[in-house]
Formats: C-alpha cells, sequence, structure tokens
C-alpha cells in the first residue's frame, strides 16, 4: 500500500513533475555551460560539477530546512558579537559575489522556485515528512533530473553539424 501512495505521489502533486523537468532541463543547460567553461577558461568537469552539485545542496537545505537553519544562525550570532560580525559579512560577500555572476544566479533562483513550489504542493496534499527526510528526498530528486539532463543529447550540438 505504501508502494503504490508512493507512485501516486507524482500525479497527487505535480509541481514534483515540475521540479523534475526543471533539473533536467538545468542539467541539459549545465552540460553545454561546462564545454563552454573548459573550452574557453580551462575549468575541468569535475570541478564544474563539484560547484554546481554544491549549490544544488544548499539551495535544498535551504529551501526545506529554513526553520532548523535560520534557529541554528540565530543562535550562533547571539552567541558573540565578533561571530555575528563574521556570519554577516559572510552572508554579504557570498551574496554580493553571486549578484556579480547573475547568470548563475538566476540558475539557483530558478531550481530554488522550484524547489518550494515541490514543498508547497507536498503541504497541500497532506505528506509533510520531517525536514531531512525531504530535504533528501528533494535533492535526490533534482540530482536525479540533473542527471538525465546530463545524459540527454543537446539539441544545440546537433543544429551546428
Amino acid at each position: 500500500m505504501v508502494l503504490l501512495r508512493l507512485l501516486v505521489l507524482p500525479l497527487r502533486a505535480p509541481l514534483l513533475l515540475l521540479l523534475f523537468g526543471v533539473a533536467v532541463v538545468m542539467g541539459n543547460h549545465w552540460t553545454l555551460l561546462q564545454l563552454h567553461m573548459e573550452s574557453t577558461r580551462n575549468i575541468s568537469a569535475e570541478l564544474f560539477w563539484t560547484v554546481e552539485v554544491t549549490q544544488v545542496l544548499a539551495v535544498v537545505v535551504i529551501c526545506t530546512m529554513p526553520d532548523l537553519l535560520m534557529r541554528q544562525v540565530s543562535m550562533l550570532m547571539a552567541s558573540s558579537r565578533v561571530i555575528s560580525l563574521v556570519v554577516t559579512l559572510l552572508l554579504v560577500i557570498t551574496l554580493g559575489i553571486y549578484m556579480l555572476r547573475l547568470n548563475m544566479l538566476s540558475d539557483i533562483l530558478i531550481i530554488a522556485t522550484s524547489i518550494l513550489l515541490a514543498r508547497l504542493d507536498l503541504s497541500r496534499i497532506g505528506v509533510t515528512p520531517p525536514p531531512a527526510v525531504t530535504g533528501c528526498l528533494l535533492f535526490t530528486l533534482v540530482i536525479g533530473g540533473l542527471w538525465v539532463g546530463y545524459v540527454l543529447p543537446s539539441p544545440v550540438l546537433f543544429a551546428d553539424s
């Protein structure tokens, strides 16, 4: 019975399919970007995909566990003014670097929006596992979509030949 409920879940919460579709498109787009980065900036494929998967992991954690994350950050910042200053500077510098590279920020915002919509759809149908389980499941779904997008051939590569 549980297996049947899991198999029907994408039909009950269609935004999970949207999240998977967005991940497939992003995986395909990032494959083209990786090829471009390898040829122009000599960035290895391993480094590129490590950075992208780390960004996706951070977005999934922030989007699925905002209350737990904010509580921990608030407790950390309340413990000392120095720690508060360091955390604030770290956040401002990180966000500033992202703002300089708006094309990368737009990809992350698209994935974050899809994750939040999928969470909203899951809560609409009453499926609310603990945040850590939700984060693991959504991360697995996004990584699976990225992998499918990576494996799919790109239509742009075929249009040039």
